[in-house]
């Protein structure tokens, strides 16, 4: 994060639910951590996180991390409209991710629930990708100084992202799964 050349921010968005004291106290231990002067300002923890916070973030940022506590992901929906907007994703197999990673459009973190320590398992696994993979290919540069493999990477987002999570897929999906056989079996009775 102190790496001049290559420096990193990290911005933290969310809210604990009423009853998670342990959600609370870790969004308060970032919220001091966000403070500290030694990091100048390279961590940033905002508040009130909503719709309209959810509109500049995913327009906004360079990749999306998701890292939730595997089978406990709602649905990712802010991870999806993040990724129509370009923006590669790093995250746990769970949620939508599970279906939406193809190896082309971001990272994903293999969840060990098996493991001593599932939580510093993942952490492990992030940071690796992040120092050994992701930000030097956000760093790297063409000879005109454009990240060509890093848009490539977020065309690839998009393309992935736009045809496999749209209500058309979803519609059609319901007609192939649900009403086709609905139709077949009212027609036969």
């Amino acid at each position: 994060m102190k790496d001049r050349w290559r420096p990193v921010q990290i911005i933290f968005a969310g809210k604990a639910h009423p009853a998670d004291d342990p959600g609370k106290r870790l969004l308060q231990d970032l919220i001091n951590l966000a403070r500290d002067p030694q990091l100048g300002g390279r961590i940033a923890f905002v508040e009130d996180y909503g719709e309209q916070l959810a509109q500049y973030l995913v327009h906004g940022v360079d990749v999306w991390l998701n890292n939730p506590l595997p089978p406990f992901e709602a649905c990712g929906t802010s991870g999806m409209k993040a990724a129509l907007n370009g923006v590669p994703h790093l995250s746990v197999l769970d949620g939508w991710w599970g279906e939406g990673f193809n190896g082309k459009n971001g990272w994903a973190v293999d969840h060990d629930a098996n493991s001593e320590n599932p939580d510093g398992s993942d952490a492990e696994k992030i940071y690796r990708l992040l120092e050994d993979q992701i930000i030097p290919l956000y760093y790297q540069m063409s000879e005109t100084g454009i990240p060509l493999e890093w848009v490539r990477l977020m065309k690839a987002t998009m393309k992935s992202a736009a045809s496999g999570f749209s209500a058309r897929r979803m519609v059609k999906q319901y007609i192939e799964k649900f009403y086709s056989t609905s139709i077949k079996n009212a027609l036969e009775d």
